[in-house]
């Protein structure tokens, strides 16, 4: 299995918010080689039914598979919290899942009340619904499903007053609430930070998954012993796109070396 320790860790999303994870990992583990999957043309997943998220797993399991992934980072919490279960037990490789950190949230809500901004798919999935069972039950959860936001950021339009207008109507309802804590429960939803703080300010917390992801892929990869070690190989990093790649390059552009390929899958 050794000799597997230079193959890419894969990633997939329902379009280009699992970058958001892709740059923790990458910042925690340099040596690695990567390879990205962006099934743009078919986000958002959060609103399609779970037969549906299922069908575009196994599609992108079988690209990352061919591309010869070691690890595959299921970069999308709609696709984790509906299909992890059934990709880890009909496929022989490790897969890590995101889930809406909510857990954490618990542990840093001061007032016991936490907000979490999810899509649809995902706040109806049963996992949530088990992961929201394990926190204090005395902690009050507001949920709230984010729509519209994927699509404007696919778009890049995330800086757009449109999309200012969506995340204040989004946010409303949990800060009427007096949440003290707030969980970005789609990987999409990191980009739009800067835009949630202007309206949440400073004391409320923001919890997201992307470091917690990046350590349980390390730890994992330890665990099998597939590790990239070596400091003497160049890395590569590619990125598929099936949607024109002009916003996933913008987003990269401080990333080097990374090579985007857009392509039909």
């Amino acid at each position: 299995m050794n000799t597997f320790k230079s193959n890419p860790i894969g990633f997939f999303d329902s379009g280009i918010g699992g970058t958001s994870i892709w740059q923790e990992v990458n910042k925690l583990l340099p040596n690695e080689n990567t390879i990205y999957l962006a099934d743009s043309k078919n986000a958002p997943y959060g609103q399609k039914s779970k037969e549906k998220i299922l069908e575009y797993c196994i599609k992108n399991t079988e690209f990352l598979l061919n591309k010869n992934a070691k690890i595959i980072v299921v970069a999308c919490n709609t696709a984790t919290t509906n299909a992890i279960n059934y990709l880890r037990e009909n496929y022989d490789i490790p897969f890590i899942g995101i889930e809406p950190a909510i857990k954490k949230a618990g542990l840093v809500t001061k007032n016991k009340k936490i907000g979490v901004l999810a899509t649809k798919g995902t706040i109806n999935s049963k996992l949530f619904e088990k992961t929201s069972t394990k926190i204090d039950q005395s902690i009050k959860i507001i949920e709230q499903v984010g729509y519209g936001l994927v699509e404007l950021i696919e778009n890049g339009e995330i800086d757009s007053s449109k999309m200012e207008k969506l995340i204040y109507e989004c946010l409303d309802p949990m800060l009427k609430e007096n949440i003290d804590a707030l969980v970005l429960g789609c990987t999409h939803y990191a980009y739009l930070v800067p835009q949630i703080k202007k309206i949440i300010g400073n004391n409320i917390q923001i919890v997201d998954s992307g470091l917690a992801v990046a350590k349980q892929t390390q730890r994992v990869l330890n665990t099998v012993n597939l590790l990239n070690l070596s400091t003497n190989e160049k890395t590569f990093h590619h990125f598929y796109i099936n949607k024109k790649s002009k916003i996933l390059v913008e987003i990269l552009k401080n990333y080097n070396p990374v090579k985007v390929i857009e392509k039909e899958f």
